[in-house]
């Protein structure tokens, strides 16, 4: 009789154990800082004074450091930005730097393998939905401590295309290598993170990519308040190379149009995309 109560005991211990091994949810909070190259055109109408330069660090360290929040349980998550900076301002002179973040919603279904961002791109919303791209990471032997929680590193190696925007030459578009480089914690047994990286053995806490940094700086496991993570379903459906298509040519018609106006009024306007 003995051995079937502790029978009972251990079944009932373990059910309960795999219930909240399903019912695992968090709230992650990342801050972003970025490597931002920028170039200014040596024309005849450029009059950039030290007070001027000064205003243009001030205004791409600022959009460059964001805050966001990344909601998971073992299969979902949504990734937003946190609307807490306000707009920039522009130097005198009128040389204004704005640094495009096209990421509203970012849903990602791990069981599924696939993902739904819900953006706008000058003033239109789309809904990008594709499958989560495979990062083919090496798991490194080296660890360190991220507040409370033990990480492990990890890389991998891609070519991405590198586009590079000034008042001067235009835009041009490049191919370069680029290292990422991720410390994940098994401590949080789920296979996630910020933006579009996942696929780790544990949930990422920091991730570089060379030029984007992010770092969690929150966590909570468990809130008291349920998270109801929803897949967004607002804006123009389309593929992610239909969208970075589109992106590609709106982004050229702007600069022509910045170069336009740079050389009709005497004023220069920057745009640094962003995007990973």
């Amino acid at each position: 009789m003995k051995y079937k109560q502790k029978l009972s005991i251990l079944i009932t211990l373990f059910a309960v154990m795999l219930m909240k091994a399903q019912e695992f949810q968090g709230v992650a909070t990342y801050k972003s800082y970025r490597k931002v190259d920028f170039k200014i055109g040596e024309s005849k109408n450029s009059n950039m004074s030290p007070e001027m330069q000064k205003q243009l660090e001030d205004q791409i360290k600022k959009q460059a450091e964001q805050e966001y929040t990344l909601s998971f349980n073992k299969n979902e998550s949504i990734y937003r930005k946190n609307e807490t900076l306000e707009a920039p301002t522009p130097s005198k002179g009128g040389l204004t730097v704005r640094i495009s973040d096209p990421s509203n919603l970012y849903y990602k279904n791990l069981k599924e393998h696939r993902f739904a961002n819900q953006t706008e791109l000058y003033g239109k919303e789309f809904l990008i939905k594709d499958s989560l791209k495979v990062q083919k990471w090496e798991l490194l032997n080296e660890t360190k401590n991220i507040g409370q929680y033990t990480c492990f590193k990890a890389q991998y190696k891609d070519e991405v295309k590198v586009r590079k925007m000034s008042s001067e030459s235009g835009m041009e578009t490049t191919t370069e290598e680029r290292i990422t480089t991720a410390w994940y914690t098994p401590q949080i047994p789920v296979s996630n993170g910020p933006s579009d990286f996942s696929g780790l053995p544990g949930l990422i806490l920091e991730i570089n990519d060379g030029k984007l940094t992010l770092i969690c700086s929150k966590i909570v496991i468990n809130p008291e308040e349920e998270i109801n993570i929803k897949e967004p379903k607002k804006g123009k459906e389309v593929t992610q190379k239909e969208f970075n298509d589109i992106m590609e040519k709106k982004s050229k018609e702007m600069m022509d149009q910045m170069r336009t106006r740079g050389s009709s009024n005497g004023s220069e306007i920057m745009v640094i995309g962003s995007g990973r």
